[in-house]
C-alpha cells in the first residue's frame, strides 16, 4: 500500500533521509518538501529527497495523506498552527522530535481542530551532520523508532505511523510521551550535554597550543555528537529540562564517587567501576549490533 502524497516539513538530515527512503521503497507516489530557503529547493531536488520542494507551507501540505514535521522542536507549534487550515481532513501528522510530552500537548489539539490526527514519534537515528546533503536512504534501517500514542490517539492514525517507521526499516517501541522523555534524557540528551561540556573544557581558551594535538581517538569518539546542530540541541535541552536536570544530577553523583576514590587512592573501587562499565557496555553492544547514531 502506498500513500498518495507525503509532505515533509523540513528537509534536512532526517527529513531528507525519510524522503529518500519513501521514494526508494516506493512507499509514496509523491513526496513534497517544505523548506525555508530558495537555495534549498534545488538542493532537495538534486539530492533526490523529494519530488517537489516549496517555500509555501500551505502548498506543501495540501492534499497530503501523511505529514511529517522534521524541524527543530521549537519551530513545530508555530508550523502546526500555520499549516492547520490547509490540512486535508483525515490526514495523519507525526514528527521526528527528540522530546515528546510538550510536542504532543501542543500539537494534538491543533491538529484535531483541523480535522486531522496527530501521533508523536521519534526515530532514534541521525548523527552530528546536518542538511539534506548528509541524508541517505538507509539512515533508519535497524534503528528504534518510538511512537507515543495517548488516550486521544485514533487507532487508524496510529496504524499509519507504525507503518511509516516499519516501512523505512525501523524497529518499533511504544511509550507514553512522559516515559519517552524520562528515558531519553539519560540515553540521548545527557550524552550530548556531556560531550559539549568536554569540548568546552578541553578545547577552551587558555589551553596550551599542544592540548588539541593530544586529543586522539578517545576524545574524538566521546565528543562526536557535540558537532550537532546547536539550535536543535538548545530546543531539546529546554523542552526536556526537568528530566535532563535529574539525569545531570545522577551523573554528578557518579563523578563525585570517582573523585572520592581518587582522593583515597582506592584502586579496588576504581577497578570495579571500570569493570562494571565495560561489562554493561559490552553486553549492550552484543544485543545491539547496529546501534542508532543519535
Amino acid at each position: 500500500m502506498q500513500w498518495k502524497r507525503v509532505s515533509l516539513i523540513g528537509v534536512g538530515l532526517l527529513g531528507g533521509s525519510l524522503g529518500m527512503a519513501l521514494k526508494q521503497r516506493r512507499l509514496a507516489r509523491e513526496v513534497i518538501g517544505y523548506v525555508r530557503r530558495e537555495s534549498a529547493v534545488a538542493e532537495c531536488l538534486q539530492a533526490g529527497a523529494v519530488d517537489e520542494a516549496t517555500l509555501d507551507l500551505a502548498r506543501a501540505v495540501a492534499g497530503a495523506d501523511l505529514v511529517v514535521l522534521c524541524t527543530p522542536l521549537g519551530q513545530m507549534p508555530a508550523l502546526a498552527r500555520a499549516m492547520a487550515a490547509a490540512l486535508k481532513r483525515g490526514a495523519v501528522v507525526t514528527d521526528v522530535g527528540s522530546v515528546k510530552a510538550g510536542v504532543v500537548r501542543a500539537l494534538e489539539p491543533v491538529i484535531a481542530r483541523a480535522g486531522a490526527f496527530f501521533v508523536g514519534s521519534h526515530p532514534m537515528a541521525g548523527n552530528e551532520r546536518s542538511g539534506v546533503r548528509a541524508a541517505h536512504p538507509d539512515l533508519f534501517e535497524g534503528a528504534v523508532s518510538v511512537v507515543t500514542p495517548t488516550a486521544r490517539t485514533a487507532p487508524k492514525a496510529l496504524r499509519q505511523v507504525r507503518r511509516l517507521w516499519r516501512g523505512v526499516g525501523c524497529r518499533l517501541l511504544e511509550l507514553s510521551p512522559e516515559e519517552h522523555d524520562r528515558l531519553v534524557s539519560r540515553s540521548s540528551h545527557l550524552p550530548h550535554v556531556t560531550a559539549a561540556a568536554l569540548a568546552a573544557l578541553v578545547l577552551g581558551p587558555g589551553r596550551p597550543p599542544h592540548q588539541a594535538a593530544l586529543c586522539a581517538t578517545g576524545f574524538r569518539d566521546t565528543t562526536r555528537v557535540a558537532s550537532g546542530s546547536p539550535e536543535m540541541w538548545r530546543d531539546i535541552a529546554l523542552a526536556n529540562r526537568r528530566h535532563l536536570d535529574r539525569a545531570l544530577q545522577e551523573l554528578v553523583r557518579h563523578l563525585e564517587g570517582v573523585r572520592t576514590w581518587l582522593a583515597r587512592g582506592d584502586g579496588d573501587a576504581l577497578l570495579k567501576f571500570f569493570q562494571m562499565a565495560k561489562a554493561r557496555r559490552d553486553a549492550w553492544c552484543a544485543g545491539n549490533a547496529s546501534p542508532s547514531s543519535e
